[in-house]
């Protein structure tokens, strides 16, 4: 994996990017995005995201929703969707995989995303 052109700082700083632009269409499954909850269905497309531009490591952890995936970067954990739940997660820390994230979502849901993205920072 080849990191992209990195314009954040920290996890954060691309944490306040992305978070402007989950919608509906970028999370998996669609149908259960809500305006009122951002975050909700875009944990897998995200740790893909914050891998492309940090690099690190996709982890996972059984949710009452399901498997939850999040990043570890420099040894930190990084969840940028952790607000999406209601309760504290019981993060076990599994290693996983891009194959696997991307699996949770799609290929045209991450191609929508990251082109979001990339189009909001040239936006400034």
């Amino acid at each position: 994996m080849t990191l992209a052109p990195n314009p954040f700082a920290t996890p954060l700083d691309l944490y306040r990017a992305i978070s402007g632009i989950w919608s509906g269409d970028t999370s998996s499954p669609t149908n259960a995005w809500s305006p009122s909850n951002i975050a909700k269905n875009h944990c897998s497309i995200t740790s893909l995201i914050v891998q492309d531009y940090f690099g690190g490591e996709i982890l996972c952890t059984r949710t009452s929703g399901g498997t939850h995936f999040y990043n570890v970067v420099d040894g930190k954990k990084w969840d940028l969707t952790v607000s999406q739940f209601d309760e504290p997660i019981p993060y076990d820390d599994t290693p996983s995989t891009r194959e696997a994230a991307l699996a949770d979502t799609s290929p045209e849901k991450y191609a929508l995303l990251a082109s979001r993205l990339k189009e909001a920072m040239s936006r400034g």
